[in-house]
């Protein structure tokens, strides 16, 4: 979770959303990513889906079985479910997203009966720190807007 959480740091250099993703395979870091929506004007472009693209280039494979994503924020509906077509073992992710996670907060698709595959799911690990980043990034940019 520090890789991702450093990941996190890298898009909130580049004025982007503060969430980062690592995946793991056979205790091996595989790929990494952050959020690019803005620097790729891509919607799709989560720090999820962007780790998950690159996990699958890497292991030339599109189904990520046996793997573990890492995300400092509760995955939302989009990302959820590119984690379930993946075929993605296990999700650990930080702080909860009371908007938008759909991982148990909002919605459930990481682990829903009605899909053909289900992930373990671990939350709130370094919660706190992954909150914090969010939080900070958020506060900064209302403080510049009421300023400007």
């Amino acid at each position: 979770m520090r890789l991702a959480l450093d990941m996190a740091r890298v898009a909130e250099a580049l004025d982007e959303v503060p969430i980062g993703a690592v995946l793991v395979f056979e205790g091996q870091v595989i790929a990494t990513g952050y959020n690019r929506t803005r620097l790729d004007l891509d919607p799709t472009a989560h720090a999820e889906i962007m780790t998950l693209r690159a996990a699958a280039r890497i292991l030339a494979n599109y189904r990520l079985l046996g793997t573990t994503l890492y995300s400092t924020i509760e995955p939302c509906a989009m990302c959820g479910g590119a984690l379930v077509w993946a075929r993605v073992g296990r999700l650990v992710y930080g702080a909860q997203d009371e908007r938008a996670g759909a991982a148990g907060s909002v919605l459930q698709v990481c682990q829903n009966p009605l899909l053909n595959h289900r992930l373990e799911v671990v939350g709130g690990v370094l919660a706190e720190d992954c909150r914090a980043i969010m939080q900070d990034f958020f506060r900064r940019k209302r403080t510049i807007s009421a300023e400007g």
